[in-house]
């Protein structure tokens, strides 16, 4: 397995909306084993293909924090089908915009519908932190990143904050 290198802000790659994947084959699952691999070694507990630059609709997830339950999951074409009516205020991050944390509020609980790592249609309900990266993730696929939920004048504080560091380590 390859550790690949995470897009971080402003990449605008991440403003893409990611493409449909065609179909679930060995290619696809080298992909999902090194997205994995990715981000274990972050360390994150989700991350979408499109933060590696690949803008296919393909989310990893993993939000087990016992190493011996595998809460591995691969969705490939995630779709939500349907979201709880509670929500759930939970402090976010992302590998694509190291070091910020965000509290975000979001529905506590989703439906969601996916083709498995076998290419077989699966459907999830999910509560909880799991909840919460799958609709982090999803967002991802859309082109949506977490300082969307920030006012304008403070996602654009934070965004100008990451050009500027983005030309700091450009070579002159």
């Amino acid at each position: 397995m390859t550790i690949l290198p995470i897009l971080t802000l402003p990449d605008p790659i991440l403003r893409k909306v990611s493409e449909p994947v065609e179909r679930v084959d060995d290619e696809l699952r080298q992909l999902m084993d090194d997205m994995l691999e990715t981000m274990y070694a972050a360390p994150g507990v989700g991350l979408a293909a499109v933060q590696v630059g690949v803008p296919r609709r393909l989310v990893v997830l993993d939000v087990s924090k016992d190493e011996e339950q595998d809460g591995q999951l691969f969705m490939t074409n995630p779709e939500i089908v349907a979201l709880g009516p509670e929500t759930r205020l939970h402090e976010e991050g992302c590998l694509s915009i190291p070091e910020v944390l965000l509290e975000i509020e979001r529905p506590s609980s989703v439906t969601v519908r996916y083709l498995d790592r076998l290419g077989e249609f699966t459907e999830l309900t999910a509560e909880g932190l799991l909840a919460t990266a799958i609709q982090h993730e999803i967002n991802h696929l859309n082109g949506k990143l977490i300082i969307d939920f920030l006012s304008p004048l403070k996602r654009d504080m934070l965004v100008r904050r990451f050009k500027k560091q983005a030309r700091s380590t450009e070579a002159p």
